[in-house]
């Protein structure tokens, strides 16, 4: 090409600054704008980042610091509620023999390496901005964009990654919605006592699981998992409280960790979501990755995951040719779609499972399956 072909990057997530590193390194023209003035407000107090995950990461040219900031491991316990320890599994590599099966990390640490890397890249970022409208033109070549500062932009591709509850997914027609599957989890950061060396959960008790990652030297986050309630009756000035309530039944390290949970601002309680966008992830020249097309609960660790892959094949796929049209991004959503249905029906289906008090379901056979795909390059 002449000239560099021009992409506007909506939404300065996982996904959105995974397509902007790619994309730039092919000599792309990049503009990422970010609809927060602080890009690095994550909320969430931690991350379970899979091997296949960090096998996107290394593409990035971002393991090495993900590898210095978290804490890798390669096994999981399963514990009774009181702490006893009933078994411990060994996890598959999902992205390759040379990586962790899992790294734990606080979730600010990562989107700090993404956008270190971003900017490194030479993009274009215009943070405090959204995208009030699209205007695709009629020979589908290029989309002209309205931002929120009144400013214009035309551009040759437009990818959304602005996450579950899409703007952009919404101006280009999609219908699809996220639908809340019955589970919220509550999530802290806390110290990490010193023999938290993996992911342990525990089944029964108050909560469905109750759960922690360690994600650094000195740090970890913990969970628990209950049927969703109205938000609106959950007051954040008592979330502390309520996920103490919880976590207090459990033993083993959960004492420990329990009495760190005092600060409700440090607290974050969400919904699980099912998200699934069926037929095709574009429209014209404006193309949906990660939450925008695709979420699931965590039950499988998958959806940064899941995005990051997303990222990575769409721009395999746009610098392999100069053809951007139609078939091209019907081949992305197919190639992707194949990856992201297994996963999410089967962090739904063990949901549904806990849900519905199934104890004889095979959970493991499940994740094995699940897990085992995932090992193949996407």
């Amino acid at each position: 090409m002449s000239t560099p072909r021009s992409v506007l990057v909506v939404g300065g997530g996982a996904a959105g600054s995974a397509a902007t590193i790619l994309l730039r390194r092919a000599g792309l023209a990049v503009e990422l704008i970010e609809a927060k003035d602080d890009w690095n407000a994550t909320a969430g107090s931690g991350i379970t980042l899979q091997g296949n995950a960090l096998r996107v990461l290394r593409e990035l040219g971002v393991w090495e610091q993900v590898e210095r900031s978290g804490f890798g491991f390669d096994s999981v316990g399963i514990t009774a509620p009181d702490g006893t320890v009933l078994h411990v599994a060994e996890d598959l590599r999902t992205g390759g023999d040379d990586l962790p099966a899992t790294v734990g990390m606080r979730r600010p640490q990562l989107q700090g390496a993404l956008i270190d890397a971003v900017r490194a890249s030479g993009a274009t970022v215009r943070l405090g901005t959204r995208a009030d409208s699209l205007d695709q033109s009629a020979d589908g070549a290029g989309v002209t964009v309205r931002f929120s500062d009144g400013s214009r932009g035309r551009y040759d591709l437009v990818i959304a990654a602005d996450g579950l509850g899409s703007a952009t997914r919404a101006a280009i027609g999609i219908t699809d919605k996220p639908e809340p599957t019955g589970m919220a989890i509550w999530r802290v950061a806390a110290p990490r006592p010193a023999g938290v060396t993996r992911t342990d959960l525990a089944y029964g008790g108050p909560a469905y699981i109750a759960g922690y990652c360690p994600t650094g030297d000195a740090s970890l986050y913990a969970y628990v998992v209950e049927a969703n309630r109205d938000r609106a009756a959950v007051p954040a000035a008592s979330y502390a409280d309520e996920m103490r309530s919880l976590a207090r039944h459990y033993g083993g390290y959960w004492p420990e960790i329990t009495r760190h949970i005092t600060d409700p601002a440090q607290v974050n309680y969400t919904w699980f979501d099912r998200l699934l966008v069926e037929g095709s992830w574009h429209r014209g020249r404006v193309v949906l990755v990660g939450d925008a097309a695709h979420c699931c609960p965590p039950t499988l660790a998958q959806g940064a995951a899941l995005s990051l892959e997303d990222a990575w094949v769409l721009a395999q796929l746009l610098t392999a040719t100069d053809s951007w049209d139609d078939a091209l991004f019907q081949a992305y959503y197919e190639r992707r779609i194949a990856r992201v249905r297994p996963v999410v029906e089967a962090s739904v289906q063990i949901g549904r499972w806990q849900l519905d008090g199934v104890r004889d379901a095979d959970v493991p056979a499940l994740m094995g399956r699940t897990m085992t795909l995932l090992r193949e390059v996407p």
